[in-house]
């Protein structure tokens, strides 16, 4: 783990890269296997998955049987757990409905919004070191709120040809309609441009590896929106002299341990918290059982002392965390300076992994910067909102000659004459 003392503002750039791959070089690799699947359908994604994720299936959907049987297998305490979280998700984003309001923007001219599910959407759940069951409710529970009318779940199967108990139990009482067992490229491609198993959806939700990341990006040309650009996990702490070091070395390690490229920072105008705080970190870090993968995640990860609160706040809004945790006494004074950060997580008592299952809030999050322009997944993700307008013969006297006005200036005739027509009619 890196420490940096006192950088100067023109090094922050150099702070502030994470360890992403350019995606872009696997396009070669990827587009062949979407072009597999958009002519080959269910054949192509089988095969794939023979390849890549050494399994073979002979049915891509999971059958009612095997959802039940999962919900067997998943025990009491785990159940009780993810419907608390569930519970906690539904009220953060329900309360996120539109109420689109009725303007009249000029006499007899009236105009408003209504807000629409997006009719079918995917979702990716990566399997991995990991069976990412809060990612299910994370995407599935806004989907079905927003009212989505059909949500296929793509996730990728065991050496059995089984999804784990926990993604099953989330995805039934989310209310998920379809689920495919498949991963990686295909599965995006299967999601994309549909197969005889799987719908074709009109935008695609979910993280992945650097290889789902560059199928998403290319899909997303032409075919299929996407919820946003992903990238490795990531977090940045800010504290003050008197946070907890063991907190601040938890949280690191929280972030660290999703895998060995995902970055975690701590920026500081403390030089005294440094060395608790690296102390901590290896102490815990030898107990944990995902050891190796976190030390490769501290390798570029960071300890920034600056020199003032100031430069604290303009070095956090240039990184853009997708996670900010502040541990400071000021807490509320920084957070209210806070302009770009996916998620922020404020006091002592706040952990990341709050947010990651069961606070309420999101954790599909912008990533590696893009939280300059991006949000995280909420409500709106799963809506489009269309624009109504109504004119009347008294609106249209009133607006007419506007309209007409600057029609001609942009010399459009035709319309120009939508207008002239309709109020020589009168």
């Amino acid at each position: 783990m890196e420490i940096i003392k006192y950088p100067n503002p023109d090094e922050w750039n150099k702070l502030i890269k994470r360890p992403a791959l350019d995606v872009s070089s696997l396009f070669g690799t990827v587009q062949k296997v979407l072009d597999e699947v958009r002519t080959q359908g269910d054949e192509a994604v089988k095969k794939y998955g023979e390849q890549f994720d050494k399994v073979k299936i002979s049915d891509l959907l999971v059958s009612e049987t095997e959802i039940n049987e999962a919900e067997t297998l998943v025990d009491a305490e785990l159940k009780e757990a993810i419907l608390i979280a569930k519970n906690n998700i539904e009220k953060f984003h329900e309360a996120q409905k539109f109420n689109g309001n009725r303007i009249e923007t000029t006499t007899g001219v009236t105009c408003w919004q209504k807000a629409v599910a997006i009719e079918k959407v995917g979702l990716y759940i990566p399997g991995g070191s990991a069976p990412l069951f809060s990612t299910v409710l994370m995407l599935a529970i806004p989907a079905k709120i927003a009212g989505c009318k059909e949500i296929v779940l793509c996730s990728p199967p065991n050496k059995e040809g089984k999804l784990h108990p926990a993604i099953l139990y989330a995805a039934k009482i989310a209310g998920v309609s379809i689920i495919v067992k498949a991963g990686g490229i295909q599965a995006i491609a299967a999601m994309a441009y549909g197969t005889e198993s799987v719908p074709k959806v009109y935008k695609i939700f979910g993280p992945g590896n650097q290889y789902v990341t560059a199928a998403k990006q290319l899909v997303s040309l032409k075919e299929v929106a996407i919820d946003m650009p992903a990238g490795p996990s990531e977090v940045e702490v800010i504290a003050d002299k008197n946070a907890n070091p063991e907190f601040i070395a938890a949280d690191f390690l929280s972030q660290a341990e999703h895998g060995p490229d995902s970055q975690a920072i701590l920026v500081t105008t403390s030089e005294e918290i440094v060395e608790p705080v690296v102390k901590a970190v290896q102490e815990q870090l030898d107990k944990l059982p995902r050891k190796e993968i976190t030390e490769k995640a501290l390798l570029h990860s960071r300890i920034i002392v600056l020199k003032d609160d100031a430069e604290v706040i303009r070095f956090t809004n240039q990184y853009a965390p997708e996670h900010l945790i502040i541990q400071t006494n000021n807490y509320d004074f920084i957070a209210d300076q806070i302009t770009n950060a996916g998620s922020v997580f404020m006091g002592a008592y706040t952990p990341e992994s709050a947010g990651d299952y069961a606070s309420g809030t999101n954790h599909t999050l912008p990533t590696n910067g893009y939280a300059r322009s991006y949000s995280g997944v909420n409500l709106d993700s799963f809506i489009k909102k269309i624009t109504f307008q109504e004119i009347t013969k008294e609106g249209i006297r009133n607006l007419g000659n506007t309209i007409e006005v600057m029609a001609a200036g942009e010399q459009l005739d035709a319309h120009r004459n939508a207008v002239t027509i309709r109020l020589s009619s009168l």
